[in-house]
Formats: structure tokens, C-alpha cells, sequence
């Protein structure tokens, strides 16, 4: 009874985020919902921001980047991003392809011969596209166990010449990190510049990510940086960062601070065109393939009518409306960026504690703001 009527009130309480007749966000609103949502599930810190018009409607902060100090969440506090990165990955093959220095259908095989797959003739039909959206026919996360355990990639990539497929190239959807991360060889040997550099150079230094690294030292390297927790009978617990996922750093390599992320959104919704031109956009967030287990998701389930996958980026059918959105989680860390192209808004929630908290922020955010204007265009019609 106690959880039902704290679900209860939680979505009572978003739906006071919108007060206005304009269909505006009451942001004063959504900091109080964000900042009880957290504080249930005592996440020790956390940061938010909604997005409007190319502009920061609301940046919030709450807690320590670790549990016992005194270090509160500031905006410019780093987080992982973990499989948010995915976005920024599959951005900047796509402005590659724009300027025509790759395509789409380069094959991978030219790239990485040693990607090889127990069926004949598999992995040379696999091209790029395949790579950035999951549909390179295998079982979700292939060999992501040999990440966790520390390999490093070199030792895991013959090993997947033992993998049966399950469907042919660009067939059926299958979530992947290591296949994601072939994008980085093939990135390199055809720019002769390394990836880090050319994210460095191509996205988050134009974009004013301040902030944003990838990498590990990248990391490292900013003092103000969250430390990651996981949850234990005690509570939370401060641990250490784990590098396991940073060997796969297009699929999970990215740092960034709310205030960065900012500026990501922006770029997404329109504003910084020079940057992530309309072009881009549109490449990496056309629907490619149908991801149907999207809509069993518990705190997904009420609100979605379909789910796809562009190019580094889930594309979900939320109603009659439509989100462009990524979550990312890897020990300690959670974060989710989600923006709607048709209102020109956009929220990101990063938090330094495992939690699912983060997607009842978010899905209630959004079918709250749906409703909103759905209610306004019905006024406005009469």
C-alpha cells in the first residue's frame, strides 16, 4: 500500500508542473517533483535541466558528488554518460558522412577483418549503419560479460567468430556495445585522426562543452566530478570508478556535466545548426529499426505505442507525440537525455547512483508536457 500511494502522489505532484495557460513548464514545480523523487529513493546526487527555445528554462542540482562530504552537485560537476555517448558517436560518423568521408554502407570488414561470425559470409555484409544501429544480428550485448571482467577488446574480437547470428544484416534489433564500438577503427582509418580528437574538435569544443571529455583521464581530470555509488542492504555506497566500460568509448566513453548537456540538446533542437546541421539530425534519428521490448518497459509500458532505433539514438512514439531520447547506465551512474523536436524542448537527468527513479522523471515529465499541449491546441481550435 505504501508504494502504490507513493506512485500516487508523485504523479499527482507532476501534474502541478504545468499552471500556466500557455502550456509553459513550471519549473519551480518540477525542481520540487525532481528533488522528492531523488530524495525517496536517497540518491546521493543528482542534476537536471529542461531546455526550451535554445534555452536553459532550468538547471537543477541536488546532493554530493560523494556520499559522507561536503561536495555538492554543481553544474558543472562531471557525470559518465555511459550509453548516452552513443548519441555524440553516432553524431559524428554522421557528419562524416555528410561531408562524404565515409558512407553508410561502408562495410566493416574492410575495417576490422578480425570481426569475423560463425556464418559464412555474415560479417562481410556488415556495413556501418548496421553497427550504429544494433542491427548487426546478434543477441543483445554480445560479450559485454568479457568487458565487465576486465578484457580488453583486442581478446574479445576473435572470439566472435563463435556467435551464431540470429537474423541477416539490418533484420532484427539486437542492443550492443562492442559491435557499437567498431565505429572507432573505421572512423580513424579513414580521417588518419584519432576519435577522441575528433570529438574533441568536432563536437564538444564547437558546442562549448567545457566540461566534456572521453575518456577515463578525461574524467580524472576535473576536480568537480561525481563519484559513482551503488546501492547495498546499507544504502548507498561511495565505490570507485570502474574503467571496464571506457575501453568501449564510442559505445560508453563520454563525461559531461549538466551544463554541457545543455548545450547538447540545444544543438539537438536546432540551435547551433554549424555544429549539427539539419542534415545530421535528421540521418541519426530516422526510425531504422522497431525495438518492441522498449515497450514493455515498466516505466515506459503506460505512455509508449511504438519504439525505434535511428542511428544512436531511440526514437519512441509516445502517444500521439514523439521523443528523441537515450538512457545510459554503468556501475554508479545514470543518465538520460530526451527531447521532443515538435515542441523544441528537452530534459536531461544525470545521477551518480543506479536507479530507476530517473525514468519515472522523465516519463511523467513528458506525459505531463504532452497533455499540456494537448490542451492548449484543443482551446486553441475552439
Amino acid at each position: 500500500m505504501k508504494q502504490r500511494l507513493s506512485l500516487v502522489t508523485f504523479v499527482v505532484a507532476v501534474a502541478a508542473i504545468f499552471s500556466s495557460s500557455t502550456g509553459a513548464v513550471d519549473t519551480d514545480a518540477y525542481d520540487r517533483i525532481f528533488k522528492a523523487g531523488v530524495s525517496d529513493k536517497k540518491i546521493p546526487g543528482a542534476a537536471y535541466a529542461i531546455i526550451e527555445m535554445g534555452e536553459p528554462l532550468r538547471v537543477g542540482t541536488f546532493g554530493t558528488r560523494a556520499k559522507g562530504k561536503n561536495l555538492p552537485v554543481t553544474e558543472n560537476t562531471v557525470f559518465r554518460l555511459a550509453s548516452v555517448s552513443k548519441t555524440f558517436s553516432a553524431s559524428l560518423v554522421a557528419m562524416l558522412v555528410e561531408e562524404g568521408q565515409l558512407s553508410l554502407d561502408t562495410k566493416v570488414s574492410s575495417f576490422v577483418p578480425l570481426f569475423q561470425l560463425k556464418k559464412k559470409g555474415h560479417a562481410e555484409r556488415l556495413e556501418l549503419e548496421h553497427l550504429l544501429s544494433h542491427t548487426v544480428g546478434l543477441t543483445p550485448n554480445s560479450y559485454d560479460n568479457m568487458i565487465e571482467d576486465g578484457w580488453d577488446l583486442p581478446k574479445i574480437l576473435p572470439r566472435f567468430k563463435r556467435l551464431s547470428p540470429v537474423c541477416g544484416p539490418g533484420t532484427c534489433y539486437g542492443y550492443q556495445n562492442i559491435a557499437f564500438s567498431l565505429v572507432e577503427p573505421i572512423v580513424e582509418n579513414t580521417t588518419n585522426n584519432q576519435f577522441e580528437t575528433l570529438m574533441q574538435e568536432r563536437i564538444l569544443s564547437p558546442l562549448g562543452m567545457e566540461n566534456a571529455s572521453l575518456g577515463l583521464d578525461g574524467y580524472l581530470a576535473q576536480a568537480d566530478r561525481a563519484d559513482p555509488h551503488v546501492n547495498t542492504r546499507r544504502g548507498w555506497y561511495r565505490t570507485k570508478v570502474k574503467p571496464n566500460y571506457y575501453r568501449l568509448a564510442p559505445a560508453a566513453g563520454v563525461n559531461a556535466s549538466i551544463k554541457d548537456m545543455v548545450k547538447w540538446v540545444e544543438g539537438y533542437l536546432g540551435w547551433y545548426p554549424e555544429v549539427i546541421s539539419p542534415g545530421v539530425i535528421d540521418m541519426v534519428t530516422e526510425k531504422r529499426v522497431r525495438t518492441k521490448r522498449e515497450l514493455y518497459k515498466r516505466q515506459w509500458r503506460p505512455y509508449l505505442e511504438d519504439a525505434h532505433y535511428g542511428l544512436g539514438w531511440r526514437i519512441y512514439d509516445f502517444g500521439d507525440h514523439e521523443i528523441v531520447m537515450h538512457a545510459g547506465g554503468v556501475a554508479g551512474f545514470r543518465s538520460i537525455v530526451s527531447f521532443s523536436k515538435e515542441f523544441g524542448v528537452g530534459l536531461v537527468i544525470l545521477m551518480n547512483a543506479e536507479s530507476r527513479v530517473i525514468d519515472d522523471l522523465t516519463a511523467q515529465f513528458w506525459d505531463t508536457q504532452f497533455k499540456e499541449y494537448d490542451r492548449q491546441a484543443l482551446l486553441a481550435a475552439r
